[in-house]
C-alpha cells in the first residue's frame, strides 16, 4: 500500500491516574527522523517512542507533541537530615556559651535551618506512564496512516497515469526510429541522384546502402527502448504491490532519465525530439510526486 509522508493524528488518553496527549505531524523527509517534545522528567522515554514510531513509519520527519499530566495526587515525602540536625544543634549551643546568651532551642527552630528538611515527592513508575503512552501513541498514529493513505493512493493514481503516457510515448519512439533511416536513405539517395545527374553519372546503390546503415547504426536506440519499456513495467510492479517504495521509486526514475538522455543525444531527428522533451517533462512531474511517498 502506497502511503504520502504528511498526515496529522492527535489522541489523549486518560488511564492509570495519568492524562496523555498527543500530537503527531508527518513532513517529507529523505529517511526517518523523528523529532520529540517531551517534558524532561521523561526524557528517559525517548527511545521507546522512537521504536514504537518504526512499527508504524520507515520513511519521514515525524514531529511529535507529548504532554503528560498526573491526574492523581502525588505523595510528598520528608526527608529529615538527623546528623545535620544534631550538628546544628550543637554548633548553637556552642555559640550561645561563648556569647553568653540564652540557648532556648526548640525543635521548630532546627527545623527550619537549611537542608534540615527537604521534600522530595513519590518516585514514579515508568513502566506504567510507557503503558498509557503507548496508547496514546497507537491512537495518534492511526491517524496520521490513514491521512497518509488516503494521500498515498491519489499520489499512485497521478504516478501510475503518467507512467502510461511515458510508455505510449516510447512505443512512439520505437516506431519512429526505423523511419528516419528511410527517410535518411531516400533523402541521401535524391540528393546523391541530383548531384549525379548533373555529372552524367550512375548512382551507386551498394555505397548509398552502406552509409545508410552507418547511419541507422549510430542512431540506433533499440537498446535504450528496451530499457525504458523495462523501466516502466517495474515502476508500475513497485506501486501496485509494494510498500515503503519510495526511494526505489525515485532510483528507477533516475535510470529512466539516464536512458531518455541517451536517446535524446542519439536521435538526429525533430518529431523523435519533440517526443523526448515530452517524456522527460512526465519524469520531472513523477520524480516531484516521489518525494511526498514514504
Amino acid at each position: 500500500m502506497i502511503k504520502s509522508m504528511t498526515g496529522f493524528g492527535r489522541s489523549q488518553v486518560l488511564e492509570k491516574g495519568y492524562q496523555i496527549t498527543c500530537e503527531i505531524k508527518g513532513v517529507n523527509h529523505r529517511y526517518f527522523d523523528p523529532y520529540i517534545r517531551i517534558s524532561r522528567r521523561y526524557n528517559m522515554l525517548e527511545e521507546k517512542i522512537k521504536e514504537e514510531l518504526k512499527k508504524y513509519v520507515s520513511r519521514g520527519r515525524l514531529e511529535v507533541n507529548i504532554n503528560i499530566i498526573k491526574t492523581e495526587e502525588m505523595t510528598r515525602n520528608i526527608k529529615l537530615d538527623k546528623e545535620l540536625a544534631i550538628t546544628y544543634y550543637k554548633y548553637l549551643k556552642d555559640l550561645a556559651e561563648n556569647l553568653n546568651i540564652s540557648a532556648e532551642l526548640n525543635v521548630v527552630d532546627i527545623f527550619r535551618l537549611p537542608e534540615v528538611f527537604t521534600l522530595e515527592d513519590e518516585e514514579e513508575d515508568l513502566e506504567i506512564v510507557w503503558e498509557v503512552l503507548q496508547k496514546a501513541i497507537e491512537e495518534a498514529i492511526k491517524s496520521v496512516l490513514a491521512m497518509r493513505i488516503k494521500e498515498g493512493n491519489l499520489l499512485k493514481k497521478d504516478i501510475l497515469e503518467r507512467n502510461q503516457k511515458i510508455l505510449e510515448m516510447v512505443e512512439r519512439l520505437e516506431e519512429r526510429s526505423p523511419q528516419v533511416v528511410i527517410e535518411y536513405t531516400e533523402k541521401l539517395r535524391s540528393r546523391i541522384s541530383e548531384i549525379l545527374n548533373k555529372e552524367i553519372q550512375e548512382i551507386d546503390e551498394q555505397r548509398i546502402l552502406q552509409e545508410a546503415a552507418i547511419y541507422a547504426d549510430k542512431i540506433n536506440v533499440t537498446e535504450e527502448i528496451v530499457r525504458l519499456k523495462s523501466h516502466v513495467r517495474h515502476l508500475y510492479d513497485l506501486l501496485e504491490h509494494g510498500e515503503a517504495v519510495g526511494r526505489k521509486c525515485d532510483f528507477l526514475v533516475q535510470e529512466m532519465f539516464r536512458e531518455i538522455n541517451t536517446v535524446a543525444s542519439k536521435a538526429n531527428d525533430l518529431e523523435m525530439s519533440h517526443i523526448v522533451v515530452d517524456v522527460k517533462s512526465e519524469l520531472e512531474k513523477i520524480r516531484e510526486q516521489l518525494q511526498n511517498i514514504e
